[in-house]
């Protein structure tokens, strides 16, 4: 296996402005190490898929999503494949209309637009600049917070059922056939879905192919290929998955 890419984190102590971003392009297998910022922080894939870790959860965040990181919160950034992402660091006193805890949020069209203009520039100390940013907070507060886009469980037989089908996306077994492989019956295995992932186990397996979809799409991958590849039979069926849970078809989200 590749070793990390580690990127140290911003040596700020203050924040030179109190709206201040960069945008990082991360290789393939890069991470950031643990970290502890006394600012919010709001993160954004352009491309790639970043995962968070913090407070015991992981956070994915696909690129129609982002991480909101209250002051405070300890985390680790992970991400497999190469992405694009800007991180807007925001002073405490600005955050009192952002959630408490980690989350994931879901980007608004406004936002995301606001969001395009940032991509290619670097931060500008100018009164244009620091309304923009302002703004963006705004709306920042106004995106759906979804908790975690692909939750986790601690339960060891749920967490083991986890791991394999991220280990293999394609796997096609019922969920009853899943519960007994790990020890389970079906009843409780939807039981400890609702509780711990707070969603069905065919939503999860659905979002899970979607995000290996999305880093196979950026690899300029086929859709019949992906398809494929994640145990569909048609491509018309992986596609119709993908609108479901990402909201537009795979050659839309690959293309804007």
């Amino acid at each position: 296996m590749q070793p990390p890419h580690l990127r140290q984190p911003p040596g700020h102590i203050t924040l030179p402005a109190p709206i201040w971003f960069r945008v990082e392009a991360m290789p393939d297998n890069g991470t950031y190490p643990f970290m502890r910022h006394p600012w919010g922080e709001f993160v954004y894939s352009y491309s790639g898929v970043t995962e968070l870790r913090t407070g015991g959860q992981v956070l994915l965040a696909p690129p129609h999503m982002a991480f909101w990181i209250p002051a405070g919160a300890d985390q680790v950034g992970y991400n497999r494949k190469a992405t694009v992402h800007v991180s807007i660091y925001i002073d405490q006193s600005l955050c009192a209309g952002m959630p408490r805890v980690p989350v994931s949020l879901r980007v608004t069209p406004l936002l995301r637009a606001m969001l395009d203009r940032l991509e290619p520039a670097s931060f500008d100390d100018t009164p244009q600049h620091a309304r923009l940013l302002r703004v963006m907070v705004d709306e920042m507060e106004r995106c759906p917070v979804t908790q975690s886009f692909l939750p986790d469980s601690d339960e060891p037989a749920l967490k083991r059922l986890l791991a394999a089908l991220h280990d293999n996306p394609s796997d096609r077994r019922s969920t009853a056939i899943l519960a007994r492989s790990f020890g389970l019956s079906e009843r409780t295995l939807l039981r400890l879905c609702k509780r711990d992932l707070g969603m069905s186990l065919t939503e999860w397996r659905n979002r899970q192919r979607a995000v290996r979809a999305i880093a196979m799409l950026q690899e300029d991958v086929s859709v019949e290929t992906i398809a494929l590849d994640l145990g569909y039979a048609t491509a018309s069926a992986f596609i119709a998955m993908f609108k479901g849970i990402m909201g537009e078809s795979p050659a839309r989200f690959v293309g804007r």
